[in-house]
């Protein structure tokens, strides 16, 4: 949980016998204040506090560790610094305060105190202290014993593949781009280059060995078409025959701020988003223009739930770079997280036209104005979408298949269909596409044998699916296949206990098979978990009027074709 790295420290500050701040003078308050505020990622909150409780008590270890977290976590590597470093000099054990300071000395370029600590072990893991001591040695302007480290660090077993794209930078960024490129070819070294970061350093490596052809060839290759602006630009500067400057590394402290960000996303989906976000905060200081690091860092506020935070660092990327589109559309997205849906429609339509070329920008307007229910707006951005995209684009069935839903709520079946079935010529097997016109077909009491045979594969490519699962039972139910519905109606009720569609159709089930008091108590369930997001689709006065006289009655007033009555058999 996104928590747990927090839990985890305090835990073991505990358990070392570190005492925690004695209630005095409002010390107490500040600290239980910031304690809550660091449970729960508001690190701005919690950073307040903690300045107040070490003005009372400014050598706890506690405070002292709570405090270098709250500051790292929101940005601020300056005011954590001191703090850390005092850590340090009172010889407390923290890899959180070893990070900060090696940092300090990194961006000061004390390289020499830094090499210092390293060799006495105060370090802040195996992998990153030999990679940093490795960029320590470029730093203090001896290669060789750089070179060696890298090496040093290539003999430690599931280091190798960082230890060599690490080498093949530092080899870069003092112009052997023969060296870099060797080691990226060297198939023992494995895919170094199997991130986006790692092939943009390898192009700009074969562009300054004149190798533009080999490097649009890879790109065409790696890439099949699919490239964002940043890659478009690169691939157009090439085929021009331009030679791409190499700006991956230039220098010791751009190669450890790679360090931290090479960690972070090797991080990023085995360890906790709050541990994560550490690494890639001290990427950013020692780099402040490194955006794929501020990229990953709001992305990971995001997912803490700090939205503030997260669009504050969206929109630290400027306009004219190539990565604004991509933090225009995070912003967007931590501003609909944020329940700021205006907010977030406005910095879409800004950007569509700003950025108007790029089908992505367009097909998340659309996916932002489907979600608040403008339907019209939400194709026409969908048309555009589609205008722009490739033919070539993997995801163009999505176009379709989000079109389709805007036609079908409209109210104009045909032409969602059409984009149904035109997404499922793109992805045949696609489940949510197989599900959403199967469903469809079956609500409109039309060709149910074909809507029967897309949602059994639906639900054989998604089996917990509550959704597809309640469409199968669904569609047995239309057919008059009762008793074979029950199942799977109360799988869909065991997937999804309080959605109140779901619910209303297995009582729909229990009372076509008979089991009247048992659809009764579905109904009652089903109306208690209504809301005004599912009202609409719920329509809790027909589940009213069921409760009143039965399923028959109002299938009779309804003018709808009376249960092959499975009671009566």
């Amino acid at each position: 949980m996104a928590t747990s790295f927090i839990r985890k420290l305090t835990l073991t500050l505990l358990l070392t016998g570190t005492a925690l701040p004695a209630s005095a003078d409002g010390l107490s308050g500040s600290y239980l204040a910031a304690r809550q505020a660091t449970y729960a990622s508001d690190y701005e909150t919690a950073a307040r506090y903690y300045t107040r409780a070490l003005a009372r008590d400014p050598s706890n270890p506690l405070l002292l560790e709570s405090a270098v977290l709250a500051y790292l976590s929101t940005g601020n590597l300056e005011t954590a610094l001191p703090v850390a470093r005092k850590i340090v000099n009172d010889g407390l054990e923290s890899q959180l305060a070893e990070m900060v300071v090696a940092a300090g000395w990194v961006k000061q370029g004390d390289y020499a105190t830094l090499l210092d600590a390293l060799a006495n072990d105060d370090g802040i893991g195996h992998l990153v202290d030999g990679l940093i001591t490795a960029w320590a040695h470029m730093g203090a302007g001896d290669m060789t014993q750089a070179l060696e480290a890298f090496d040093s660090v290539a003999k430690e077993p599931g280091f190798s593949g960082f230890a060599a794209y690490h080498k093949a930078l530092a080899l870069a960024s003092v112009g052997d781009y023969e060296g870099a490129e060797a080691i990226y070819a060297n198939q023992e070294n494995g895919a170094i280059q199997n991130t986006r970061r790692g092939i943009m350093a390898l192009l700009e490596i074969l562009s300054q060995l004149d190798r533009n052809e080999d490097a649009v060839a890879m790109m065409d290759e790696m890439f099949q078409g699919d490239l964002d602006p940043d890659l478009e630009n690169a691939r157009t500067r090439l085929a021009a025959g331009e030679r791409l400057p190499f700006t991956h590394v230039r220098g010791a402290t751009d190669g450890v701020a790679e360090v931290f960000f090479t960690l972070a996303r090797a991080l990023e989906n085995e360890a906790a988003p709050d541990y994560v976000l550490l690494y890639s905060r001290i990427a950013q200081y020692l780099r402040p223009d490194h955006f794929e690091a501020l990229l990953l860092s709001a992305g990971l506020l995001e997912q803490l739930g700090q939205y503030d935070l997260s669009t504050k660092a969206y929109k630290q990327v400027p306009q004219d770079h190539p990565s604004y589109h991509a933090a225009e559309l995070g912003r967007a997205e931590a501003l609909r997280r944020a329940d700021k849906p205006e907010a977030a429609i406005e910095v879409l339509e800004q950007l569509a036209r700003s950025h108007g070329d790029l089908s992505i920008v367009h097909s998340s307007l659309g996916d932002m104005l489907r979600q608040q229910r403008d339907f019209a707006g939400a194709v026409v951005a969908y048309n555009r979408a589609l205008d722009l995209s490739s033919e070539k684009d993997r995801s163009r069935w999505f176009l379709y298949y989000a079109r389709g839903i805007g036609h079908e709520r409209m109210g104009d079946w045909g032409k969602s269909e059409a984009d149904f079935r035109t997404a499922l010529e793109l992805n045949p097997e696609q489940p949510q596409v197989l599900n959403y016109l199967g469903y469809s077909l079956v609500e409109k009491q039309i060709k149910l044998d074909e809507a029967l045979n897309m949602i059994e594969r639906a639900v054989a490519a998604q089996p917990d699916s509550g959704y597809i699962v309640d469409s199968l039972g669904w569609v047995l139910y239309r057919l008059g296949r009762y008793d074979e519905a029950v199942d799977h109606m109360e799988r869909a009720a065991e997937l999804m206990p309080i959605d109140p569609v779901v619910n209303d159709h297995l009582g729909d089930v229990y009372w076509a098979v008979g089991r009247t008091l048992e659809a009764e108590f579905q109904w009652k369930r089903a109306l208690s978990f209504v809301d005004e997001e599912t009202a609409e689709e719920a329509k809790p006065d027909r589940i009213r009027r069921k409760l009143e006289v039965g399923l028959d009655v109002v299938l009779e007033e309804e003018g709808s074709d009376p249960l092959k009555v499975a009671n009566d058999g």
